[in-house]
């Protein structure tokens, strides 16, 4: 398997673009993210500034933002190279850090294109707490723009990208960090993104072993799941066909001073049909990218060990295809979850939350109570969240993860890198919306409609899971995210490229904040 090294990332002192001959720099483009109109500001100096003084004064439109990026000519920058990415003036509450992200991105691409291979990206944003990590959202973005499918690796059909990436006012502890989150972020888009034979359950899972060799990482995979009764009901259909059959990968990230413990469950449907209430109209297409919660459950467990975090760092991958056949589970049927829950099926195409519910309950057994713990799910849910809250990832934790506060610093924290949440509470309708309706059931896992004609149609499968785990009453923080409307950028199942959302929110997090 093509393995994927994100480029180089290195720091560039401002002080060198001040002073001395810029030709001299070991980069071949000057890639510059600035606030319009840039001609207003005094900021920009010495041979940057000269060069885009040049271009403006030809053309005016220039300094207009937001708007593609510009290649310049100045032979007095790294390869003659200006490429000036403007972003709009920035002034706005609504504006946010996304900006620089998005303009670096398309600064560093269009740099490749024109044909460097080392774009050093030049960042002014606004001196506001809102882009207080603006040169490291830069970075990530930058890094981000590089990758390519895992298919086009194979086929040695992906496009040259740069070897190196600069960044004007990183430390090395920056970057190590920031190369550490992209690496795991890397990792995830290669889970989330490919094709579902090429990442058939038990291929995801050699990928795992192969990507944790040497981390310190212990990779344990599950062949067996008749332990997590519910996943191995929605895999039911596709146990005759033995590539697509299922697993459950855990990853366990151990070091001996943790002084606290995350536990991750992440959906990992490597294809969904729906089961036998299929998917119809088109909607099954761009179904191999519900992994999205498994990748990035991977991607972190991967950050958390190159970064060496304090952190005891478990991660459950529940590697499923819901497949449709003589053997599918179908609605009406009760089954007993890992936890002993009995669970009314509602819909086979709501088997996202049956897979976190089995690891969530397993994942129980690694909150004991000698480390303070919290759990997490992750996962492509439901079309709801993105019908309710668009590009944002749709966070709910219980009450002890309120308490704690844990709700309020994962948001303070996706702001301010660009990982923006919009976070709600579940509500006792969420519980009334699942509850029994005969004494042969404890819980329903769904209605008959889809997700987004449903009111609280993402919140009420955080009861599901709360009660269906066993975690409900628990005195453990839980909470959920749903990335369905965040693992794609653009938001195009099908085509759209996978983000590694929420991994660089997560591993703040793990960091302390």
């Amino acid at each position: 398997m093509p393995s994927y090294t994100p480029p180089m990332l290195h720091g560039q002192p401002e002080a060198a673009l001040a002073a001395g001959s810029l030709t001299d720099l070991p980069f071949d483009a000057i890639v510059l993210v600035a606030p319009s109109p840039v001609s207003r500001k005094a900021a920009l100096a010495g041979a940057v500034g000269a060069a885009l003084a040049t271009a403006l004064a030809a053309d005016n439109a220039l300094d207009r933002g937001p708007r593609p990026p510009a290649v310049i000519a100045a032979p007095g920058l790294p390869g003659g190279r200006l490429v000036f990415a403007p972003m709009g003036a920035l002034t706005e509450d609504v504006d946010d850090v996304r900006a620089v992200a998005e303009a670096a991105a398309a600064g560093t691409s269009r740099a490749i294109d024109a044909g460097a291979t080392r774009p050093l990206v030049w960042v002014h944003a606004p001196n506001s707490p809102r882009f207080a990590k603006a040169r490291e959202v830069a970075a990530l973005a930058a890094l981000a723009s590089q990758w390519m499918p895992l298919e086009a690796r194979e086929a040695g059909k992906a496009p040259r990208t740069a070897e190196a990436v600069g960044v004007v006012g990183l430390d090395a502890d920056q970057v190590r960090v920031l190369t550490a989150i992209e690496r795991g972020r890397a990792l995830c888009r290669d889970i989330t993104g490919t094709e579902p034979e090429r990442m058939a359950p038990r291929r995801v899972a050699e990928l795992c072993t192969e990507a944790f060799a040497g981390t310190g990482v212990e990779v344990v995979v599950e062949d067996d799941v008749s332990g997590y009764p519910l996943l191995a009901a929605v895999s039911r259909a596709s146990m005759q066909v033995e590539r697509h059959r299922p697993c459950v990968v855990r990853l366990e990230w151990r070091p001996e001073a943790a002084t606290r413990a995350v536990i991750l469950a992440g959906k990992g449907v490597t294809y969904d049909t729906g089961g036998a209430d299929l998917k119809t109209d088109g909607a099954m297409a761009g179904m191999s990218r519900d992994k999205g919660g498994a990748g990035a459950v991977a991607g972190l467990v991967l950050t958390a060990a190159l970064l060496n975090l304090p952190v005891r760092v478990v991660g459950l991958l529940g590697l499923v295809r819901n497949s449709v056949g003589e053997e599918s589970f179908v609605s009406d049927e009760i089954i007993r979850a890992r936890s002993g829950v009995r669970v009314r099926i509602g819909n086979t195409d709501a088997e996202g939350r049956l897979v976190l519910a089995d690891l969530c309950a397993a994942g129980r057994a690694f909150a004991d109570g000698k480390l303070p713990a919290t759990i997490f799910s992750i996962a492509t849910l439901t079309g709801h969240v993105y019908r309710a809250y668009g590009p944002y990832v749709g966070a709910i934790g219980n009450g002890p993860a309120q308490r704690a506060g844990t709700m309020e610093l994962l948001d303070r924290l996706g702001e301010v890198w660009g990982e923006p949440m919009e976070r709600s509470r579940p509500r006792r309708e969420d519980y009334t919306f699942v509850a029994p309706r005969s004494t042969a059931e404890d819980v329903l896992s769904s209605n008959r409609l889809a997700s987004v004609n449903t009111p609280r149609g993402h919140q009420f499968p955080f009861a599901f899971i709360d009660i269906a785990s066993g975690l409900r009453g628990a005195d453990v923080p839980f909470v959920h995210l749903d990335i369905g409307g965040v693992a794609m950028d653009p938001p195009d199942w099908q085509f759209g490229k996978p983000t590694g959302n929420p991994i660089v929110a997560l591993t703040a997090l793990l960091m302390g904040g």
